[in-house]
């Protein structure tokens, strides 16, 4: 259970995060069904402060990746005496009719502003999405994963109805002895979505055609005693979240980008079990090359 608000002008409703059933059979296969997490990134499946280094978690799994990211639907996965586990999934997905042009909504995070809530989710155009993860060696971990499915939900007048929302990332961990070495590399696109542009000619969001980002940290355990640990990390993140846009005629073409390189430093203290401090310092440069 998460967030819960009640007000003169809202009668009251509290938010689920995870609502699931989840049987692992004999065979080692684990079939679930609700409300849950999709295995996108490092950090979407275990996202809580004492799981990621800095105040804030980075801008790539929450700009291009979006934070916290659940659906609603069926999932199944397993684990191989290899060490490769596999997930698979058909849920609800994204639906574009609630993209707002004339809000830089979609410039900050273009899949967090089209985001469904379970509650309310259309699931006329169910999406699907997969992954990988190999931990084969102590310490290490690879992995990529994949997200798609129609986000038109062919509502009627709409004027995308086949516009196709795709995610896929790359990701790798490697803790050996005191280090914490972490990459991600994720792009998306919505296609289909020409005519759509058109209808918002003049405003200053238009739907990009692609968006993408990467980054690479660093954290080292300088110090540990008992249930206290100090750990500073750097990190070097890169991401556009207006990559590209689709063709339209011209005098009607939107800016793209800029490419924002973000430097973070910090350290996380960790005070007790399930107890973090924190602080950083960060650094922007906006790239519009």
């Amino acid at each position: 259970w998460e967030h819960a608000v009640t007000s003169a002008s809202d009668e009251g409703e509290a938010a689920v995060e995870q609502l699931y059933v989840e049987r692992e059979f004999s065979n080692g296969l684990r079939a679930k069904a609700g409300l849950f997490l999709i295995p996108a990134g490092l950090l979407n499946a275990n996202h809580e402060p004492t799981a990621f280094y800095g105040v804030e978690r980075n801008f790539v799994e929450t700009a291009i990746i979006p934070s916290t990211w659940r659906e609603a639907g069926f999932g199944l996965s397993s684990t191989l005496e290899n060490g490769l586990t596999w997930d698979f999934g058909l849920t609800t997905g994204f639906d574009l009719t609630k993209w707002d042009a004339a809000s830089t909504e979609g410039r900050e995070s273009p899949l967090d502003s089209i985001h469904q809530e379970g509650q309310l989710a259309k699931s006329r155009s169910l999406s699907m999405h997969g992954a990988l993860n190999w931990r084969g060696i102590p310490g290490l971990l690879l992995g990529g994963s994949v997200f798609t499915g129609k986000a038109g939900h062919a509502t009627a007048g709409f004027a995308a109805p086949d516009a196709r929302v795709t995610l896929w990332d790359l990701h790798g961990r490697y803790t050996p002895g005191r280090w914490d070495l972490s990459a991600v590399y994720a792009r998306g696109t919505i296609g289909n979505a020409d005519d759509l542009n058109l209808t918002f000619a003049g405003e200053p969001t238009p739907v990009p055609s692609s968006f993408v980002g990467w980054y690479a940290q660093a954290a080292y355990q300088l110090w540990k005693s008992a249930d206290y640990s100090l750990s500073p990390f750097a990190r070097y993140e890169q991401f556009n979240t207006a990559k590209s846009y689709s063709a339209v005629p011209a005098g009607l073409e939107a800016a793209t980008g800029p490419t924002e390189k973000v430097i973070t430093v910090g350290a996380n203290l960790k005070v007790g079990e399930g107890v973090v401090v924190k602080a950083d310092y960060q650094k922007f440069k906006e790239d519009n090359t």
